[in-house]
């Protein structure tokens, strides 16, 4: 047996991140370009379009696979994807940025230079239409509501080139994974089917039930967390880890588990959430 393949047609990882030399060179032109702040939603998800987590996307979705995914949880290519991952600006941006135009995405709370994006749409969406489908409801008092209602007026879709992961692999050493590493422990343990957990909190009794259930039907277990921004009063991302350390470390048969993290806000959505987890929880090489 072998992992399970990455999601899409082509069945392999599909890592945006660019090497180093291209990165030079790339930046050598950045003054050059139209500059677009990302918020720290926008900029996770370049992220994880970087490393290949996003596989098969190679951007910021165009508008019909924004609709596509909002209304049948599907791209045009026929790949299930329940979730838009989408970038806006407003209108007085959209208005001078030209289809087929590159610019520069800069985070807008580091003002690190990310990656470029060439433009191949813009478009307005119906926000009150995403929320309900995505999240069931337009309550702005829903967190996932209030992310999507608070983006700018136009969004805009095109092919990324992504430069940079951002903090995550200094500051999650050890626990931060690229699809690629992740995949490659597994064939080192041998495993080929891998159950993942979706982590935002420390592990109660039921997660450590649902998990060990898990162990037994599979080869092995991914308990993959998330590293980046949460609502107010959820635990941090290192309180999390040391807590999951010491569970799996005493109350876990040996070699049974991995503990990792990625870098993607929550979204809140629920049951729709849980199928986009699951989603690219296959390009990390969880069956």
């Amino acid at each position: 047996m072998a992992l399970v393949n990455p999601l899409g047609k082509e069945k392999k990882l599909k890592p945006l991140l660019l090497s180093p030399d291209q990165i030079a060179e790339e930046k050598k032109r950045a003054k050059e370009l139209t500059v677009v702040t990302l918020t720290s939603r926008e900029t996770a998800d370049l992220i994880m379009m970087g490393i290949g987590g996003f596989t098969p996307l190679d951007g910021f979705m165009n508008q019909a696979d924004w609709k596509g995914s909002v209304g049948d949880m599907k791209l045009t290519d026929g790949t299930f994807w329940p979730i838009p991952v989408t970038m806006s600006v407003n209108k007085g941006k959209a208005d001078v940025i030209k289809i087929g135009q590159e610019v520069l995405l800069v985070d807008e709370e580091t003002e690190e230079m990310m990656g470029t994006m060439k433009v191949t749409d813009k478009y307005t969406v119906d926000k009150k239409w995403e929320c309900k489908e995505v999240f069931t409801t337009d309550d702005m008092d829903h967190p996932g509501v209030q992310m999507v209602m608070g983006q700018e007026e136009v969004n805009l879709g095109g092919t990324v080139k992504v430069w940079s992961e951002g903090p995550f692999p200094k500051q999650y050493p050890g626990l931060y994974m690229r699809p690629w590493e992740t995949r490659k422990m597994f064939e080192d343990k041998g495993w080929n089917t891998i159950a993942a957990l979706q982590l935002r909190n420390p592990m109660h009794r039921s997660h450590e039930y649902l998990a060990k259930i898990a162990i037994e039907v599979c080869d092995g277990i991914l308990i993959h967390q998330l590293l980046g921004k949460l609502k107010p009063g959820d635990i941090p991302a290192e309180v999390r880890t040391e807590a999951i350390n010491v569970l799996t470390q005493y109350y876990f048969v040996k070699d049974t588990s991995i503990q990792s993290g990625y870098p993607l806000d929550m979204r809140y959505a629920g049951p729709r959430e849980a199928l986009f987890h699951a989603v690219f929880r296959q390009n990390f090489g969880c069956s």
